[in-house]
Formats: C-alpha cells, sequence, structure tokens
C-alpha cells in the first residue's frame, strides 16, 4: 500500500536519487541537493502557512511505500505561477493575410509571447517510479495535488495549467531551441535551462525572446515538427492529465516547445465528481463488491493524507468504508469526512 503525503525534510535523501535518474530537462525534479533542499523547506513553509489570496506558495507531495518505506514518486503544485514575476508562454495564433488584389486569403500559424497563464495555479515535477508506473497509484500521486486543491480551495486559483518537457535528442538538445531561443541566448538548451532554473518568469526571457508574432512556417521543419509535442518520459503525465480533463493545442513552451495543458477547475474530474463521504469502518467486505478503484484523501495543511482504496460504488451512499490500516494511514476514525474520487 501506498500514501501520498507532504514532504518532510527526512525524504531529502530519497529525492536527490529521484532526481539523479529522471531526465534532464524541466518540469521535473530539482537537480541539486541545494535545490532540493529549498523545495522541501519552500513546501514546508507552504503547508504551514495561513493564505487569504494564492501567492508564491509551493506544495511538494511524496508517494511513500508503506511496507518499506521508500519514496516511489513525487508531485507538486505552484499555487500561481509567475507570482514573483510574470510567466511567459508561447500562443498558438492564426494570422488571416488576405489581398484583394491577389484574390488570395490563407492563414498563417504564428507564436506569440504571452502572459495568460499568470496566476494560474501549476502543477508541476510529477515523476513517478516504473514499478508503479501502470498501477492506480501512478493516478493517485498525480491527482492528488487537485485533491489537496478541492479541500483547500482558498489557496490555488480556478485555472491549472501543467507543463509537459517536449521532445528533446539523445544528448539533451531540442531542435525547438535551436531554431529559435539559441538566436537570442546565444547558448545551448541545458545550458539556458540551467540559467534560468526551470523558471518561465525571469526578465531576461522578456528581454531577449522576439516580442513579435513568430511565423511557424519560416522555423526549419524539424523545429516545426516538434511543437507541441511530448518527451516519452512524460506520456504517462499526459494520459493522467487529459483523462483528468486538460487540454493542449493553445500554448507551448517557449523553451523546448512541449504541450502546456490547461484547464479551468469546473472541467477537471476531481472537482466535479469528488464525493465527501463519512467514514466507516469495513466489516469484512467480500471482494466481488470491490468493483470501483478510488482516491481517498484528507486534511488541509500539512496533515494531507491520501491512499487508493477498492470498493463498491460510492455515489449512492454517504459513507466509504475504510479498514482500520486505512484509516490509521489517512489518521481518520469512524464519523470523519474524507474525499473520494474515482480513478
Amino acid at each position: 500500500m501506498y500514501v501520498v503525503r507532504p514532504v518532510e525534510t527526512a525524504d531529502i535523501a530519497a529525492l536527490e536519487s529521484l532526481a539523479a535518474v529522471s531526465m534532464p530537462g524541466v518540469h521535473t525534479l530539482p537537480k541539486t541537493r541545494e535545490k532540493i533542499e529549498q523545495a522541501v523547506e519552500r513546501s514546508i513553509a507552504s503547508f504551514s502557512a495561513h493564505v487569504d489570496i494564492p501567492s508564491e506558495e509551493s506544495y511538494m507531495f511524496v508517494m511513500e511505500s508503506l511496507a518499506d518505506k521508500k519514496i516511489a514518486g513525487t508531485a507538486a503544485i505552484h499555487a500561481s505561477a509567475g507570482s514573483n514575476g510574470t510567466y511567459f508562454s508561447f500562443r498558438n495564433d492564426v494570422i488571416q493575410q488576405v489581398s484583394r488584389d491577389l484574390n488570395i486569403s490563407h492563414s498563417v500559424h504564428a507564436l506569440t509571447l504571452c502572459s495568460e497563464l499568470t496566476a494560474y495555479s501549476q502543477l508541476s515535477g510529477f515523476y513517478v517510479d516504473a514499478s508503479v508506473a501502470q498501477r492506480p497509484e501512478a493516478a493517485l500521486l498525480s491527482r492528488s495535488r487537485l485533491l489537496y486543491a478541492v479541500q483547500a480551495p482558498h489557496r490555488f486559483g480556478d485555472r491549472f495549467f501543467v507543463p509537459l518537457a517536449g521532445l528533446t535528442d539523445d544528448n539533451g538538445g531540442s531542435p525547438f531551441w535551436d531554431a529559435l531561443g539559441r538566436k537570442f541566448f546565444k547558448m545551448d538548451f541545458l545550458d539556458a535551462e540551467r540559467v534560468i532554473g526551470g523558471a518561465r518568469n525571469r526578465t531576461l526571457i522578456v528581454e531577449l525572446m522576439p516580442h513579435y508574432p513568430v511565423y511557424v512556417p519560416l522555423l526549419p521543419g524539424d523545429a516545426q515538427a516538434v511543437m507541441g509535442q511530448i518527451h516519452p518520459s512524460g506520456e504517462l503525465a499526459f494520459n493522467l492529465l487529459t483523462s483528468e480533463g486538460f487540454e493542449a493545442d493553445e500554448y507551448i513552451d517557449i523553451f523546448d516547445g512541449g504541450p502546456i495543458l490547461q484547464a479551468h477547475k469546473h472541467a477537471l474530474r476531481t472537482f466535479t465528481t469528488s464525493l465527501p463521504r463519512r467514514v466507516a469502518s469495513a466489516n469484512g467486505t467480500q471482494a466481488s463488491d470491490a468493483v470501483a478503484t478510488y482516491a481517498v484523501s484528507t486534511g488541509a495543511d500539512q496533515r494531507f493524507r491520501a491512499v487508493t482504496i477498492s470498493c463498491a460504488p460510492l455515489e449512492n451512499t454517504d459513507t466509504v468504508c475504510l479498514s482500520r490500516e486505512a484509516q490509521e494511514i489517512l489518521r481518520v476514525e469512524e464519523g470523519d469526512t474524507v474525499t473520494c474520487v474515482r480513478i
């Protein structure tokens, strides 16, 4: 059994090990112990903070195996993207061009630097060990961030987005970056990522990136081909997020051209189908009754916990039967209220 919970300082060594095997690009884990420590400290402070309006809070979660206490994955959510600046992305636009003299009319695909995602809540840092990638726990880890937002809505915005890593070659190079960003930053893709540190709100972005629309047909073919495409390591996250209700196509990342998924919370399954249910103790329910898998969570601060359970459908009942073990993991008792959403 696995539990998703807020990160703790004791997890830093385990996160360091996960970072060592994850891909070198952005949207994953911090790469150095110092950066990991900073992220953990920021998360602990965010969970403890009294929040009226979403700001610079960042919440990191880990998935822990209860059998051996190993960390099998991590995920994060930032309360407000660009809260200390502006979050930049490329918006996919279509420019209409018309010549009445020549009787010609056509559409041109263009990329426009924009800051429209600023103040959206941002999901990031999803990484799960291959041993659980095809298990319900992978969905639990991804969804736990939104379950936390359901339980603490004042900490987040009404809209969410997720940047996913774009296609890169075996050496970490990006065709999209080589065609566009390199022309303005005068450095390799991974060097630029190290300078930026994964941020998309730095002043130097607006200082160096083109302010006018970039006509996509003028880019090399390999750069056009990778626009909006996902790095293979991000396919699991993409599938989980699109099944949740996130949509792509409108925005792409300004560095590697990877897709940016976005949605209003009322379009997301975790918000629209989550069920508050009163805890009851399981009394030997037959396995044949366990026809659905649910993520069950509780806690709107550092006490947040989430697990998966199998049980009969909860839509027509006001209680959820939890084993004594599940109650202890969630730190709840009979009569307490938990949030349930079908996986």
